[in-house]
């Protein structure tokens, strides 16, 4: 299927995995490039040492297009594009909208830059900043969304901007893709169904919870972070939004941070002037801030550890209607199967009676 976006990209299929902090490493992507689409290594959770191996290791694996995601606001944004540069990645995506300095450089190098927006204003901004391509997410996606549906959202940009858009927040399957096709997207992004998948490294324990989810069981909560975040509902969860296990929460969040500071190898100072960059203009609490700096622990206790007790499971609503753990191959050739037959339905229900056969004798 060739779209705006695959031309632009290169890819075989108009399907990009997100970059999921914890989640989205190089045997995940290297599998998604491989099955030919778009994959997005996580940068914000490895140290830019970290960042440089796995690019390097994606790219010993296969000779396929892929991406790495990175934090605009982080102080090390710059130092992270330079290692994008010098390693060749073709796709820079950005979580918050990067500066227009930014993407000036990366354009100036040749590297495609793809931010994730959740509001018209914010993709005619990054597309006159000369973006080449946007992703979309609607408030039914998983981690720090809006609360605007991807079905009023994902329009308004698409007639706003004339740079190819994708979408994302509520797509699992050929089905999804078609009907972002008919909107005008060039594609898709998926988190939660690729993280449900084999090639996702996440424990086992923790994709079961995310088999067993209800669309009761995914929520959108502030409680804790302080920003919309929308994850599965947990036992930690619920006693955050009670009020019950902040001052418990708080205590963790000091243990994490020492541990996250370690982990990414940020000082300080550095995580300081992350959390200030998270708190401007958010009127976030300086505990809000203090528990938005540990969210990447608190996910990592879950994707990594397996600790579904102690950990936050960010998740689209979309895992409700998810069932199984397909490889990434399988998961890529399925959505394509469906969405080509789902075309091909759509052909036949716009076709004169017996069109499809001909006269006999001729």
């Amino acid at each position: 299927m060739r779209t705006a976006l695959t031309d632009l990209v290169g890819v075989r299929h108009p399907i990009v995995q997100t970059g999921m902090g914890w989640v989205a490493g190089p045997r995940l992507v290297t599998a998604t490039a491989r099955a030919g689409a778009l994959g997005i290594l996580a940068s914000a959770t490895m140290t830019p040492e970290q960042l440089r191996s796995a690019v390097r290791e994606v790219r010993s694996r296969t000779d396929a297009p892929f991406g790495v995601n990175l934090r605009s606001d982080a102080g090390d944004a710059r130092e992270r594009v330079r290692i994008i540069v010098e390693e060749g990645v073709r796709v820079a995506s950005f979580a918050l909208a990067p500066s227009r300095e930014l993407i000036a450089e990366l354009k100036d190098a040749d590297v495609l830059v793809v931010p994730s927006v959740g509001a018209r204003r914010h993709a005619e901004k990054v597309a006159a900043w000369g973006a080449d391509a946007v992703i979309v997410q609607g408030g039914e996606g998983g981690g720090h969304t809006g609360d605007v549906a991807t079905t009023v959202l994902l329009p308004q940009v698409v007639d706003a901007v004339d740079i190819p858009v994708v979408a994302a927040g509520g797509f699992h399957d050929g089905r999804g893709l078609v009907a972002a096709l008919a909107y005008g997207a060039a594609g898709v992004a998926m988190g939660t169904r690729f993280l449900l998948t084999s090639d996702s490294t996440v424990p086992d324990a923790v994709k079961a919870r995310y088999l067993a989810a209800t669309a009761k069981d995914i929520t959108l909560t502030r409680a804790v972070d302080g920003l919309p975040h929308r994850m599965l509902r947990t036992e930690m969860v619920a006693e955050l939004e009670n009020g019950t296990g902040r001052l418990r929460a708080l205590y963790g969040a000091v243990r994490r941070a020492s541990r996250f500071r370690r982990l990414s190898g940020l000082s300080w100072p550095g995580m300081v002037r992350d959390g200030l960059a998270m708190r401007h203009g958010k009127e976030l609490s300086w505990s809000q801030v203090l528990l938005a700096a540990n969210t990447p622990m608190l996910l990592r206790a879950a994707m990594v550890e397996g600790r579904t007790d102690l950990g936050i499971m960010a998740s689209g609503q979309v895992a409700a209607l998810i069932e199984d753990v397909p490889s990434v191959a399988g998961l890529v050739e399925r959505v394509m199967a469906d969405a080509e037959g789902t075309l091909a339905a759509l052909a036949a229900m716009s076709s004169p009676p017996g069109a499809e056969s001909s006269p006999s004798g001729t």
